[in-house]
């Protein structure tokens, strides 16, 4: 079975995984949205069963989430205290290019859905970050002020101060993931600020907005396709940096906290290929269930010429001296984390 499923995440609900990803259609209009988010689930991770549209894109061109939109990097996980299923992901509003730079949340009462959209929005808006300084509250004023997608080469973020620029709207969110800490805790990570800063904010307890408690991780680095799990008390984060649609480099780095410090530790690929992620992107980290300490890395092999005919790559991640590690394998089982 083929599983239309891009830039996805999976959650384990009650023994079974569900993989949430974005169902692209043939030829370059395939990068819009033009069906919504696909689920797929599994007991064991090798044999998948269609459960079809968990949200739908609308028919309505006013709608936010309107038929041509950009649906980007769906996560859904499990709220225990509403005893629903929230999903974020990466919004453009249609005929907008890139220039939103939102998330879309929707909620459903059952793991498949339909999900319901319910808003969109930017991040945290009219929020200052825990480390924010005095100079970021300072407007400036002229050409730097302007939304622009991206920054200039060796033009750092705080030059322009692009999170005062964002203050009232809201601050920049492209590519995104969802992660839920020990204590329940939920946090959505985010590719911000013209995409070169990554932002890590705290959700509140219904997971359908944010606390206002945020930091500016990887200041000026220049990453998107954010990827973060926890093992042993340690956070692990991946990310590439911003080529488009080309594979590149992956950035990794560990911290004792998801608020930071964060170390960066090098291209976490060691093999041939590495240079490209072995042809990939990061979207998500699967925890392997009945497995402790197992995490198989998703990667996705974008063809935006033809979206539908995009592939995947799954990895087992090894950690060598508390680096997260990637190696090449042509083919492999769940039996390598029993080694």
């Amino acid at each position: 079975m083929h599983i239309n499923a891009h830039g996805g995440g999976i959650l384990l609900h009650r023994g079974t995984y569900y993989w949430f990803g974005e169902h692209k259609t043939e030829g370059r209009g395939g990068n819009q949205a033009h069906v919504g988010v696909h689920c797929y689930s599994s007991k064991d991770l090798y044999n998948w069963k269609d459960e079809g549209i968990a949200l739908k894109v609308s028919d309505d061109p006013e709608s936010m989430i309107a038929d041509g939109c950009i649906l980007e990097r769906p996560k859904v996980i499990y709220n225990p205290k509403t005893r629903k299923f929230v999903m974020w992901f990466h919004l453009e509003p249609k005929g907008k290019g890139y220039s939103g730079a939102m998330v879309g949340i929707a909620q459903a009462s059952k793991v498949t859905g339909p999900f319901t959209f319910i808003r969109a929005t930017r991040a945290t808006p009219q929020m200052w970050p825990v480390d924010v300084k005095p100079f970021h509250k300072i407007p400036k004023e002229g050409e730097i002020w302007k939304d622009r997608a991206n920054l200039s080469a060796g033009e750092h973020p705080d030059s322009v101060n692009t999170l005062g620029r964002d203050f009232l709207p809201g601050q920049h969110s492209r590519d995104m993931t969802l992660f839920v800490d020990d204590d329940g805790k939920a946090y959505h990570i985010c590719s911000s600020e013209s995409n070169s800063v990554i932002h890590i904010a705290e959700l509140t307890d219904d997971f359908l907005d944010f606390s206002g408690k945020y930091v500016r991780a990887f200041v000026g680095d220049r990453m998107e396709a954010p990827a973060v799990f926890k093992k042993d008390g340690l956070y692990y984060f991946m990310g590439s940096e911003c080529t488009g649609w080309r594979p590149n480099p992956a950035h990794a780095a560990v911290a004792p906290s998801i608020w930071g410090p964060w170390t960066q530790t090098g291209n976490p690929c060691v093999d041939a290929d590495s240079e490209t992620t072995y042809h990939s992107q990061s979207t998500f980290f699967l925890p392997v269930a009945g497995k402790e300490g197992a995490f198989i890395y998703m990667g996705d092999r974008w063809r935006p010429e033809n979206a539908i005919d995009g592939r995947y790559i799954w990895l087992p991640v090894e950690f060598e001296e508390g680096r997260l590690i990637l190696r090449w394998r042509d083919e492999w089982d769940l039996s390598v984390f029993d080694k």
